[in-house]
């Protein structure tokens, strides 16, 4: 799949997908981070489309965008932003749909962006997720559109199994090696 981010904040995407996450960068130096939201959402086989807007410099665009999507039949936002991160609020203002919060860790170790963003007044909920967190907010994203689509049910389903399968194998190469040989061969030591 190609993705581009163009700066008029449109993305021209090749899938048969229709857009359900609709996520929107305060600046494209949030992408190195942001793209684990957009490669979890493809492993899914979860349309997206990727913009950056800001609420500070392009409120109207990030409105329309929010309306727009809407009409177009997204279901959830993932926002992203750093220092007075309000991108996330602004979008959560202008819509009934859930949205996403990731605040970025940009300036004061991201503490300014995770208050910006988890601290929204009654009735305007912003679902945050950690500190450069984009992976957790696309499989949250992906676990609020599986509430409608057995599919994606499935497949985040199937993600989780392969995680806990992972750790059980790490656990028993563990025990069989012990923790010394274990940390060795992993080039911790």
């Amino acid at each position: 799949m190609k993705s581009r981010v163009g700066t008029s904040g449109y993305v021209d995407r090749s899938t048969s997908s229709p857009a359900l996450v609709g996520i929107i960068m305060g600046s494209d130096s949030d992408l190195p981070v942001m793209q684990e939201a957009a490669k979890i959402l493809d492993e899914f086989g979860v349309g997206y489309e990727i913009h950056v807007m800001s609420a500070h410099r392009t409120p109207e665009q990030v409105i329309e965008y929010v309306k727009k999507s809407e009409a177009s039949g997204c279901k959830v936002f993932i926002c992203s932003a750093g220092m007075s991160a309000h991108l996330a609020g602004v979008v959560a203002a202008h819509t009934a749909l859930p949205v996403i919060g990731v605040p970025m860790g940009k300036s004061a170790a991201g503490v300014d962006a995770l208050f910006s963003t988890v601290q929204m007044p009654p009735g305007i909920p912003v679902a945050t997720v950690a500190i450069n967190g984009a992976k957790n907010a696309g499989i949250l994203a992906a676990q609020i559109i599986a509430t409608g689509d057995s599919d994606i049910l499935e497949k985040v389903r199937m993600f989780k199994e392969r995680m806990a399968d992972d750790i059980e194998a790490k656990d028993a190469e563990l025990q069989e090696k012990g923790f010394r040989k274990y940390l060795e061969e992993q080039g911790l030591v």
